[in-house]
């Protein structure tokens, strides 16, 4: 695969610290929810219009700047790797095709993509743990498989100047209805130093609880999946204790890091976020994505606005 044409600089200017270049992808999931589908096809493979949910993500990464990508993988996911590599053969085909052509090389132009077999899936830290042999004593982003945002309201470059810049956990926080608290990570907060103000909307994260009672949410900040690391978190994993649900929790290694005395601070996103972990999550950004493109906009509105005015019998109200 060709080298990502971006040239970032390793190091931030105020700091002097590292930059990450390098991302990390958990993918080594079995997507129960998505069953009998998944059986054979990874959920990271299923398409939103004509690319799949994986491509989104890489495509993410390489925005900000980052050429290189590790995958950590499962028992029948090498699928996954074969999107990114080379087709001479399909390539051959589509050569008098030249706009399905482009499409189909970008994807091996993106990113340097490595894997790695995770042979149990015993949690999300034990996964990232997976990753240290390839990221080394550097800094790097973790990127959850099954979320990413509007191309056009990027998130990672500012997680990645702000893990620059104070050399600690940077995460990445979305505001939820206080009645949904239960159905995920909420974090405590308080107001960041006034030096990391230029970055964006930016807390310091004071503890996280997972999925509390909407009477014991200390927030209304829930964790979107995504991290910048420091590679002292590998230490930290392999130190943490089983936790819910019997498996190493990242959560856990990082609020490890954060009690020993590494700053954890996160940016508080407003863009768009696409949420594919479950059915109802997919289809809506299968559905927003179409509605939003060029070539199809116009046309799937119209039909889609004719079907939602539909009642089951097939009569269009009024």
């Amino acid at each position: 695969m060709s080298e990502h044409s971006a040239k970032p600089s390793t190091t931030t200017a105020a700091s002097g610290r590292p930059r990450a270049v390098k991302a990390v992808i958990p993918a080594a999931g079995l997507a129960t929810r998505f069953l009998p589908a998944t059986k054979a096809v990874p959920k990271e493979l299923l398409p939103v219009v004509d690319r799949p949910v994986l491509q989104y993500i890489v495509e993410e990464a390489t925005q900000a700047g980052i050429g290189d990508v590790l995958l950590i993988t499962g028992r029948g996911k090498t699928s996954m790797v074969d999107h990114f590599d080379r087709r001479p053969d399909l390539e051959e085909r589509l050569a008098k095709k030249p706009e399905i052509l482009a499409a189909v090389k970008r994807t091996e132009e993106l990113a340097a993509i490595y894997t790695c077999r995770q042979p149990e899936q015993l949690g999300l830290g034990h996964a990232v743990g997976y990753a240290e042999s390839h990221v080394g004593d550097a800094p790097f982003a973790v990127l959850l498989g099954d979320e990413f945002v509007k191309p056009s309201e990027p998130l990672l470059p500012a997680m990645l100047e702000l893990q620059a810049r104070t050399g600690g956990v940077v995460l990445a926080f979305f505001e939820v209805d206080p009645a949904e608290t239960s159905r995920y990570g909420i974090a405590s907060v308080e107001p960041a130093e006034g030096e990391l103000t230029d970055i964006g909307e930016v807390v310091r994260v004071t503890g996280m609880v997972e999925k509390p009672q909407p009477e014991d949410a200390p927030s209304n900040l829930a964790v979107l999946g995504r991290y910048v690391l420091p590679a002292a978190v590998f230490d930290a994993i392999r130190r943490t204790k089983p936790g819910s649900g019997g498996e190493i929790q990242l959560t856990d290694a990082m609020e490890l890091l954060r009690n020993e005395g590494t700053p954890v601070h996160a940016i508080v996103y407003r863009g768009t976020r696409y949420d594919t972990g479950m059915p109802l999550g997919y289809l809506q950004t299968v559905v927003q994505i179409a509605a939003e493109r060029d070539d199809l906009g116009a046309e799937f509105r119209k039909w889609l606005t004719e079907f939602v005015n539909t009642d089951a019998s097939g009569v269009t109200g009024t």
